[in-house]
């Protein structure tokens, strides 16, 4: 209920008994009055009090926003059902597994919604006019409008928009713009102040500022394996997404894209794409409308304490390669499974999320050192990378054999090598080299697992696999009996 005064009528009765203090009066009024009389013709005016020193040092970005603000610019994306384009290596709804889809809808700072309009951030980082912001800001947008903080409004176009490091380009026709530095996302250690600048909720310019929590990140999103991400406890909200992440000296070091969170609000873990990783994919959206990048042609796993023991090793230290695809890059530089790689052209990698932004960052065809430990001794092999589409660079890309089942699973003849690592005798299971459905993936099936047997029936061809699929009903319940470099074990889902 609201709050309520209630003011007593003049000459009201009160409930307390009156004490007679008028005869007090002007005994006291004179003795007060005197003294102070005399006092105001002689007393000096006083002197102000002097100005101390802050208690405590705290830190003051009120000079790096000032100098920032005019280059951080509210976006506005406007979409309709179906329209837009959906960017390069964008999966569909359908491809990305539940687990992930619950995740990313909570997780990630989505643009702030409103009807059909999303809003994020972004910043400039030419004069002319170039701007970089996150794809999920702006993926599926019919029209983008750009706000600066003088209030002017432009019609932006997208220049190009790479779904697998979520960095968009765009372009507005205006010169003179004001427009960000770029710092050394490297060069960042945990401790050190960082500073956000965007739009969360809508918000325009709020500023949050905090420390980098850690380095070298990994995404929960499978999709973004080639991000070496840097956590931050910055407040980072929905409509923060593509906002610069700036060091001390106002340099942007990091782009805001990704949040961890059970709510879908701030937590205290914030991720932030690496300017180097931005900028190196910005170039490429310009230059070429797409962005190209390297790749091995293994599968890696994480390596365990047991694991490391039983490969002799010290400590846990390395990226495990549990299968090499025929034909790769890495099948022809020699690389093996049960090879430990812990370096990539002189960088250590610690674990097995180390590896891909390394080698994502180069482009197809590149020449590059990976350090590996095999039977105890070290080994540097030297690969010429693949392309990450699955083309050999310098070759055209062969098509991919669509997979003859409704499990959307390709399946292949089981090499020496992996029949030799799983302990396999000849004619004993089938390789799964495609994993094409987000049934099967869900399920935990992935590219270089070995299937020995379904419902039960040995399988030892990819002629036979897809024969004892075709004779299970849609609808009923599907086991396979899988190996792969951890386990052996029933894998159960529905046949669709």
């Amino acid at each position: 209920m609201p709050f309520r005064t209630r003011v007593r009528p003049q000459g009201a009765p009160t409930m307390m008994t009156p004490v007679r203090l008028l005869p007090l009066v002007p005994v006291l009024a004179a003795a007060l009055l005197a003294p102070a009389a005399v006092d105001a013709q002689t007393a000096t005016p006083a002197a102000p009090a002097p100005v101390s020193a802050p208690l405590v040092q705290l830190p003051d970005f009120t000079r790096l926003v000032e100098q920032v603000s005019p280059a951080v610019v509210n976006i506005e994306a406007t979409s309709t059902p179906g329209g837009g384009a959906k960017a390069q290596g964008q999966p569909q709804d359908e491809e990305i597994p539940e687990i992930f889809r619950r995740f990313i809808g909570p997780g990630m700072p989505q643009p702030q919604q409103r009807g059909g309009v999303s809003q994020g951030t972004g910043f400039v980082t030419s004069a002319d006019g170039y701007i970089i912001t996150n794809h999920h800001v702006i993926d599926g947008a019919d029209k983008v409008i750009v706000r600066f903080n003088d209030r002017r409004e432009l019609e932006a176009k997208i220049i190009g928009s790479d779904a697998l490091s979520d960095i968009a380009v765009l372009k507005v026709e205006a010169t003179g713009l004001s427009a960000v530095r770029i710092g050394d996302a490297r060069s960042l250690k945990p401790g050190q102040w960082v500073v956000a600048i965007g739009s969360p909720f809508g918000f325009d310019y709020s500023v949050t500022a905090g420390i980098v929590s850690g380095v070298n990140r990994r995404s929960l999103d499978p999709g973004q394996q080639y991000v070496p991400f840097i956590q931050t406890d910055v407040a980072i909200n929905r409509g923060n997404s593509g906002g610069p992440l700036l060091n001390v000296r106002g340099e942007v070091v990091g782009v805001n894209s990704q949040i961890f969170s059970n709510t879908g609000g701030f937590i205290g873990v914030s991720f932030a794409i690496p300017v180097d990783v931005a900028m190196n994919t910005a170039r490429q959206l310009r230059e070429n409308g797409t962005v190209r990048r390297g790749v091995l042609g293994v599968q890696i796993g994480q390596l365990t304490r047991e694991r490391a023991q039983e490969l002799g090793l010290p400590r846990p230290v390395g990226a495990f390669v549990n299968s090499v695809n025929n034909g790769s890059a890495a099948d022809k530089a020699g690389i093996r499974p049960g090879d430990v790689i812990t370096a990539f052209n002189g960088r250590e990698i610690l674990t097995a999320s180390d590896l891909p932004p390394q080698v994502g960052l180069l482009p197809p065809g590149s020449r590059a050192t990976v350090t590996v430990l095999r039977d105890g001794g070290r080994r540097d092999l030297v690969v010429s990378l693949d392309a990450l589409d699955g083309a050999t660079a310098g070759a055209p890309a062969a098509p991919a054999a669509a997979p003859a089942n409704a499990l959307g699973l390709a399946t292949e003849a089981v090499d020496a090598a992996t029949r030799q690592r799983l302990g396999l005798q000849a004619g004993e299971g089938v390789r799964i080299s495609r994993v094409g459905s987000a049934l099967a993936r869900q399920a935990g099936l992935n590219p270089g697992d070995v299937v020995l047997a379904v419902n039960g029936r040995d399988v030892g061809t990819a002629a036979a696999f897809d024969a004892e699929l075709g004779k299970v009903k849609a609808g009923s319940m599907l086991r396979l009996l899988v190996r792969n470099a951890s386990s052996t074990g029933f894998v159960e889902l529905p046949m669709p």
